[in-house]
């Protein structure tokens, strides 16, 4: 099996794609996967979550689309850094990435930078995790052309699922574009069982998207917080806090289903 890349994004912010992104990777790195936390959002959350700074950030996802754009070789290990963890890498962003689309948007194969260096790099990561922009533009573009799977995180209250049609609409038109389908599995996060907005919010995901839906949910937990300010993922430093469970129940799920297309195609 060569490197499997999922793509965490929704186009609303605030829902848990960074804390999806690091969760999930901190626990494929505990498991002894080397993987690869690529952050395509100029905000750079991901960039700061492990002690870089996004203002000031040289290489990375920018340089990427520099050389591309310079017709030049990817090089594109040489845009990551290690984590202080074992088995954890990160290609952090640049600000600079927030004028990509006005620079690069309309030029030939702009699309197609990051599955180029993905593929450049199969023999060094088992997985590799793209934590988008809350955008539709070129790097969101990149993320769902390069990914395996996509990952939507939707919060569980009503202005979230809103949103959710829109990325939904969004995956349609890439979905045109890709020579094939494009699994895709919507995540209920910030779940608090105490409110009955989240609760009905739950009940509604469950109601219209039960076919694409994890049928967990990822509760409010406030350990992600300490984790975030510590700059570790919550289940290198607390592999007992919930939220560490019920991201690694989530990845059980992808790991298991991926399986099972694998043996579907097989057979």
């Amino acid at each position: 099996m060569g490197t499997v890349t999922w793509a965490v994004a929704n186009q609303k912010g605030g829902v848990g794609k960074t804390t999806t992104t690091v969760t999930l990777g901190g626990l494929l790195a505990l498991r002894g996967h080397d993987t690869l936390l690529v952050d395509l959002d100029p905000h750079g959350s991901l960039t700061a979550y492990f002690g870089y700074d996004p203002e000031g950030a040289t290489g990375g996802v920018y340089s990427l689309y520099q050389r591309s754009a310079e017709r030049k070789p990817l090089d594109a290990f040489a845009a990551v850094r290690q984590t202080r963890y074992e088995h954890l890498y990160v290609m952090p962003a640049s600000t600079a990435q927030a004028t990509l689309d006005r620079q690069l948007g309309t030029r030939e194969g702009m699309g197609l930078v990051i599955k180029r260096a993905i593929a450049s790099m199969q023999d060094r990561f088992d997985f590799v995790l793209l934590d988008c922009p809350p955008m539709l533009g070129v790097l969101m573009v990149n993320a769902l052309a390069a990914c395996d799977r996509l990952l939507i995180p939707v919060q569980t209250e009503f202005l979230a699922i809103r949103g959710l049609d829109r990325m939904l609409h969004t995956l349609k038109m890439v979905q045109k574009s890709r020579k094939q389908p494009l699994e895709y599995l919507v995540v209920p996060t910030l779940f608090d069982r105490r409110t009955r907005a989240s609760t009905q919010a739950l009940w509604e995901l469950r109601d219209q998207y039960r076919d694409c839906l994890w049928p967990g949910v990822i509760t409010v937990d406030t350990k992600f917080r300490e984790a975030s300010v510590a700059g570790e993922p919550l289940p290198v430093m607390m592999p007992e806090a919930r939220g560490s469970q019920a991201y690694a129940r989530l990845l059980d799920w992808l790991l298991n289903s991926a399986n099972q297309c694998q043996q579907k195609a097989v057979s």
